[in-house]
């Protein structure tokens, strides 16, 4: 079992969206394993520089339906996206220096940040991009 577990209550009930939100999250349980496993630096650089490249791409698919159904919550939206990039390239920086290696606290960072952000930020645009006709 991963650290995230899939549920309802990460289903935001945009397809798309959920996919990209299940892939993320498989990610994440993918670098904890990699962690808990003992793999080399290689093998978790590799696992969060794609999850940084992800995470970037999820944020453009979700900021071009805010632009495109002028979601009123979009600039809010869109300074959290920029705030978790900015950190997570930050921390990816360091661990590619080798100045910091894989923690419990960035995992729990990333969990709580994904999981928080899914249920609550995301969670109020669904029903707004839903009635925009998005399934």
């Amino acid at each position: 079992m991963g650290l995230i577990k899939w549920n309802q209550d990460l289903v935001i009930g945009v397809i798309e969206i959920d996919q990209q939100h299940q892939r993320l999250v498989g990610m994440i349980n993918e670098l904890d394993e990699a962690m808990k496993q003992g793999k080399g630096k290689e093998k978790l650089g590799k696992i969060i520089h794609g999850l940084t490249y992800y995470a970037g791409t999820h944020f453009q698919t979700e900021e071009k339906y805010f632009d495109q159904f002028a979601y009123p919550e979009r600039a809010e939206h869109k300074k959290e996206h920029a705030a978790f990039t900015q950190k997570v390239t930050a921390f990816q920086n360091e661990f590619d220096k080798g100045k910091i290696g894989l923690s419990i606290e960035v995992m729990d960072f990333l969990c709580n940040w994904l999981q928080h952000h899914i249920k609550t930020v995301d969670k109020k645009y669904g029903p707004f991009l839903k009635a925009k006709g998005l399934k």
